[in-house]
């Protein structure tokens, strides 16, 4: 082992170089300094996750070599387990200190964080963890969190000398095999990279955001409108602090105000969620509100059924399939179609939120735990303190995509059909169907449910099951717990 021991900085989902406490703070060390990444092997299994994400970070660590290369440093990258691969540089080169972003993250990085806090501990190794945008560990109460809030948001950026670093190299590394696939660039999905995340920023601001707020919820118009800056969030391309205080330089400008107040409060529930997910996050698995426990879902034989038709887009809904189509095609839907979807699997389908849980976050590109539980949770209404919304998917589908252009995008099979017809395909006649040559049930199928009689029984239930007593007792431990006083 060297006598020259070398202090790690550790990416998880912070891929960038700027505004990045733990590489600044290692960069003012004396000693060599590597930088790591590591495709752990318990994610790759993981339920959560999907060939798209680690396509996503791939092409994020090849942006920071690009950076890194006049340093003569880069980011030295693993496949395997993370505890592995710092035994492996620990007996080669000897570690001093690890530093690196605390992660909210799913239940398999808790266990491997716990793990190698011990493993730290016994070597004598200094692992220091820095707070993550404004997500504070531990938290009892949300008092005062508004004013930290703003706070870290308006804080000075974090920005790593990189000239000062005294960067190192493994004498016996490897690059490990990389699937073909990560490595395939797919056209329609955003690409990883803080220079990608930049040219969204910048475009953003430029001209693609003054009708932010009034495209936010249209599926097709959102696409260009919204930031599109959840994955490089996600996957920490760019800080939420740049993002915001970039925000805070455009707020003058003449005609962005409502769309920069209301991106401005979307950037304030990002951490507010994550929060949640920080302070319980037993949510990965059982109900927010625990009064939910015996929620009676489905069980009969029908539910893998109409399942399979959710995930593959085949519900008979136009906008519904759409929505799930175009994840599988990009990886992105905005937010309203994200919650409805949610709300077509529990309130219409009445199928736990459980079981669909994991295959949107495959499909997610921004794949965010802390907001992906908090939100599914807080749609399926089995949180207990919020609004039920059971959307009516007709209803959003003539408002939200009236030319239908979204849909025969996505569902190419109704693409005959004129707007007035192809948000309820199943109502043609038959002399309609013989005129667009398009036959209900074989071009397209029936609606696997009625929605009309689902929304009816799931909103009787979900009121009645809100009264009940556990459900009022939990209601006040989470008003205590995740609402600001007053």
């Amino acid at each position: 082992m060297s006598v020259n021991k070398a202090n790690i900085v550790l990416f998880k989902r912070d891929l960038r170089l700027n505004d990045h406490k733990p590489l600044q703070q290692a960069c003012g060390s004396s000693f060599p300094l590597i930088i790591i990444f590591c495709f752990e092997t318990i994610l790759i299994n993981d339920p959560h996750y999907d060939t798209r994400h680690w396509r996503f970070i791939w092409q994020s660590l090849q942006d920071l070599d690009q950076h890194l290369k006049q340093y003569n440093s880069r980011v030295h990258i693993y496949v395997g387990n993370l505890s592995d691969t710092l035994k492996s540089i620990q007996a080669e080169h000897g570690i001093n200190t690890i530093y690196s972003h605390e992660e909210t993250g799913v239940a398999a990085t808790y266990q491997r964080d716990k793990a190698l806090k011990k493993w730290c501990f016994r070597h004598k190794i200094d692992w220091k963890e820095y707070q993550k945008d404004a997500v504070i560990r531990p938290l009892s109460s949300r008092k005062n969190w508004d004013k930290e809030w703003k706070k870290a948001m308006r804080s000075e950026l974090d920005i790593p000398d990189l000239s000062k670093a005294n960067w190192a190299q493994l004498i016996n590394y490897k690059e490990p095999d990389i699937p073909i696939e990560w490595k395939q660039k797919k056209s329609d999905f955003q690409t990883g990279g803080t220079t990608e995340a930049y040219l969204y920023l910048n475009s953003f601001f430029d001209d693609r955001g003054i009708n932010y707020s009034k495209n936010i919820s249209k599926p097709e118009h959102s696409r260009i409108s919204c930031s599109r800056l959840s994955p490089y969030l996600a996957w920490g391309n760019i800080s939420l602090r740049e993002v915001y205080q970039t925000l805070l330089s455009h707020w003058n400008k003449k005609g962005w105000r409502r769309a920069l107040s209301a991106l401005s409060s979307r950037l304030h529930w990002h951490c507010h969620f994550i929060q949640k997910f920080e302070s319980e996050s037993h949510m990965e698995f059982e109900h927010f509100n625990r009064g939910y426990q015996d929620y009676p879902y489905r069980e009969d034989l029908t539910v893998n059924r109409h399942l399979e038709a959710w995930m593959g887009g085949q519900t008979g809904y136009p906008l519904v399939d759409a929505c799930m189509r175009c994840l599988h095609q990009t990886g992105y839907i905005n937010f309203r179609m994200r919650a409805m979807l949610v709300s077509f699997l529990t309130h219409n389908l009445m199928i736990d939120w459980r079981q669909g849980v994991h295959h949107l976050a495959r499909l997610f590109l921004d794949f965010e735990p802390g907001i992906h539980y908090s939100q599914f949770q807080m749609q399926a209404g089995v949180v207990g303190i919020n609004t039920i919304r059971i959307y009516n998917v007709i209803k959003q589908s003539q408002e939200q995509d009236p030319e239908g252009v979204f849909i025969k995008k996505y569902v190419p099979e109704l693409s005959s059909l004129p707007k007035e017809l192809i948000h309820t395909p199943w109502e043609l006649t038959s002399m309609e169907q013989a005129m667009y040559d398009f036959e209900v049930g074989k071009n397209y199928p029936k609606p696997i449910v009625d929605i009309k009689e689902t929304a009816r029984n799931t909103r009787e239930l979900l009121w009645e099951w809100r009264k009940k007593p556990a459900v009022q007792f939990e209601n006040q431990r989470i008003l205590a717990r995740h609402v600001r006083p007053r």
